[in-house]
């Protein structure tokens, strides 16, 4: 087995889903791409990053995603601990929406509005592992099958999405979706939950943020985009030079859940700088890019007594997410960019970690 991509079978899990063309047997497992003393470990359940390990300012090495120790605890937990969310992420208000003057309605899971997907979105599936490299830049590709309908949404979705070290302490997430036969929202995000410190180290208030956006999308009491964009100016929403999570947090109401509008302007490969976070307790940074126009922030607000790996307890605001997206509801909204792929297009969403300490 190759040194750079060591292909671990922790769990073998069998599922018996049902799928459309009848009922099949898919095998859970967990792997891990590894270049020197960084590791990311995920697991085709979900699509799910389990574990990202890299050192501190002193060499320690540490866990710097919150998750679970076996595939159970995934398939069970709530809060979408690292998983792939779609097939449009955040919230779509009132399950409902219209496109080319068809009504759709999908599955409520979060109040009246559908959230991540449904109840069965993208995070709560098993992935074909499509691909896996052992080079020098260690990879893995899983693939999933959308079928047309499912949880409501239009049009079958052929989707893909690339897990890669791409150097050392970098991370490149690539998400793909084609559009078989119908038009379709598509809006993917990956929804890891970091902590700097390590995971079990507390909680991230004292982490200092960046992010470059001088707009936020607003939002009302259930989180539903209301179709204002406003300016951060003056605002606890303010981050566009360095700000401790924990300085202003208390003034929006349990903590930051909302959409921030990236300024940033596209480098030659179409990519723009979303956000820097760094934990000053040992050193390490997270610096994020992507080719979407937004990025959900969202302080782990509703963690309460999760169990999560080696007996650790995560409770509020134990953890950020770093969502990168395409605006939240903008099916209903028509002054937002388009979430909607016609047939034969592909939606394309990259996103660059740079690690370091």
């Amino acid at each position: 087995m190759a040194s750079n991509l060591k292909l671990f079978i922790y769990l073998l899990v069998f599922f018996l889903v049902c799928a459309s063309n009848g009922s099949s047997r898919k095998m859970v497992g967990i792997y891990e791409l590894k270049k020197g003393d960084f590791s990311v470990k995920v697991t085709n359940w979900g699509a799910t990053i389990i574990s990202v390990v890299f050192p501190d300012s002193k060499g320690n090495l540490a866990d710097v995603v919150l998750g679970y120790d076996t595939i159970a605890q995934y398939v069970n937990g709530s809060g979408y601990l690292g998983a792939l969310v779609g097939r449009v992420a955040n919230r779509i208000a009132g399950a409902r929406f219209v496109l080319n003057g068809k009504a759709y309605r999908l599955y409520a899971n979060d109040g009246n509005n559908t959230l991540h997907g449904g109840h069965r979105g993208f995070s709560h599936v098993i992935w074909t592992v499509h691909e896996i490299s052992n080079g020098e830049f260690p990879y893995i590709t899983f693939y999933y099958h959308s079928f047309d309908g499912e949880q409501g949404f239009p049009g079958a979705l052929d989707v893909f999405v690339t897990y890669k070290i791409s150097g050392k302490y970098k991370l490149d997430v690539i998400m793909k979706a084609t559009a078989i036969n119908k038009a379709t929202p598509v809006n993917l995000a990956q929804h890891a939950y970091w902590n700097l410190g390590g995971d079990g180290s507390g909680d991230i208030l004292s982490n200092s943020v960046q992010i470059f956006a001088s707009k936020i999308t607003l939002v009302d009491k259930e989180l539903i985009p209301t179709g204002e964009i406003a300016s951060v100016a003056g605002t606890p929403y303010d981050f566009r030079k360095p700000m401790k999570v924990g300085s202003r947090i208390k003034e929006v109401n349990v903590g930051y859940d909302i959409n921030y509008v990236l300024d940033a302007p596209k480098d030659d490969q179409g990519m723009r700088k979303a956000a820097i976070v760094k934990d000053n307790k040992t050193g390490r940074v997270l610096e994020l890019w992507t080719n979407q126009p937004g990025v959900q922030l969202y302080t782990g607000n509703f963690l309460k007594n999760v169990k999560g790996k080696s007996g650790h307890v995560y409770n509020q605001y134990g953890a950020l997410c770093l969502e990168t997206q395409g605006f939240p509801d903008a099916v209903n909204h028509p002054t937002f960019p388009s979430t909607i792929v016609n047939p034969g297009e592909v939606y394309t969403h990259y996103m660059k970690f740079k690690f370091s300490y």
